[in-house]
């Protein structure tokens, strides 16, 4: 029997750029959208069907704004899984499952989960506090990593020798060998109730030497036919492991030597998957829509070659956000400009982002790093 998706209440916890791109997406479908979000002023704010001002992390708050809705599901992972394990309890479909966001949600549980399900990660050790990292300096050079609560760089730092232990975190964390990696890679895989999987082509992202967030991405990533497949492989072997509905972003290494590891997963859209609007058949906003509410997957190939340029709040710059070379960039054949709805800036917020298509792969690099200069998210002067 068809199910009546129009008559299914959708609830996203968080309304930031990534609600807002699956409600751009929903429209197409007459699909009511809630948002709980706690800034009153949200990129979804004018936008969703509902939306509702509130903290992600109270249980009160959480059961009761999932308590109005048919379908719940998130666009960040830091949201109180207790409650939402109660509505799982009561009958509400909630996907990801509550208990798999939970598992995400810390850095530790995670990792261990890829050792005990045989998926290929760099070897790492479980740490306590700083002093557990001091004990373990034969370890570096090495990444330490915050357990919980970090975030688009947040929570991460490399510690390359003995003089860098101090800066440790004296936290429950984990040390994880640096890998001297070639390629830095992203494949995106969906899965319903249904049982239906489908993986996106692998992506490559470049990251902003400071800021630790992707700055580039080019699809499809610069990779052999071998390396394309395993990694397409590892990123099923992840979701099916975890017996995930909804869709999964998994971020990888590719080591000089032509192994991949898994090196972080996230349950929800992710920025690795913003060219996916008008390079693929499928958007992932989309796609997340539809494993989500189980409605038959898209087709997720490479319409063209694309780049993705992440538009960030420029250093120097906090106030009310000005954007810079719009219709300069917007002249140009195949560039696709996507802000975010947020009126203030500050250095490395993300603030949009451009996505450029051509046929020339050798040209997108080059067409990527001139609009990432031609657009500047300032304030006024």
């Amino acid at each position: 029997m068809q199910e009546n998706y129009q008559k299914k209440t959708l609830g996203i916890l968080g309304g930031g750029q990534l609600g807002r791109m699956v409600i751009q997406s929903a429209i197409n479908y007459n699909i009511d959208i809630h948002i709980l979000d706690p800034d009153p002023n949200a990129p979804c704010k004018s936008i969703a069907h509902d939306f509702q001002q509130g903290s992600l992390t109270d249980f009160d708050t959480v059961y009761a704004f999932g308590k109005s809705c048919d379908i719940i599901t998130i666009e960040i992972e830091n949201v109180n899984t207790e409650a939402l394990q109660q509505l799982a309890n009561e009958g509400k479909e909630v996907f990801p499952q509550p208990h798999l966001i939970k598992l995400i949600q810390d850095k530790r549980q995670q990792k261990q989960f890829y050792k005990d399900n045989n998926i290929p990660t760099a070897d790492f050790v479980l740490t306590d506090d700083r002093d557990a990292v001091i004990q373990h300096a034969e370890f570096l050079p090495a990444v330490n990593k915050l357990g919980k609560d970090g975030y688009d760089g947040r929570g991460v730092q490399v510690l390359r020798s003995q003089a860098d232990l101090e800066k440790a975190f004296d936290a429950p964390g984990l040390l994880e060998k640096l890998i001297d990696f070639d390629k830095e890679l992203a494949v995106i895989v969906a899965r319903n109730k249904r049982g239906e999987l489908i993986a996106y082509p692998a992506v490559e992202c470049a990251f902003h030497p400071t800021a630790n967030l992707v700055e580039f991405l080019f699809a499809p990533a610069s990779v052999n036919e071998k390396i394309e497949q395993k990694a397409k492989e590892i990123a099923i072997q992840v979701i099916e492991s975890l017996d995930l509905i909804g869709i999964l972003a998994v971020e990888l290494f590719v080591t000089k030597s032509g192994e991949i590891l898994v090196n972080e997963i996230a349950p929800r859209p992710h920025n690795s998957g913003h060219h996916t609007i008008e390079a693929n058949f499928t958007s992932q906003f989309e796609q997340h829509l539809r494993a989500v509410m189980n409605m038959p997957l898209g087709n997720t190939e490479l319409r063209t070659p694309a780049a993705m340029v992440n538009l960030l709040g420029e250093e120097g710059h906090s106030g009310e956000a000005l954007v810079e070379g719009l219709d300069q960039a917007l002249s140009e054949r195949g560039v696709y400009v996507h802000l975010y709805g947020k009126k203030i800036t500050k250095p490395f917020r993300k603030m949009g982002h451009a996505t450029v298509l051509d046929e020339n792969v050798d040209m997108l690099k080059e067409r990527a790093m001139r609009i990432k200069e031609i657009i500047k998210i300032k304030t006024e002067s």
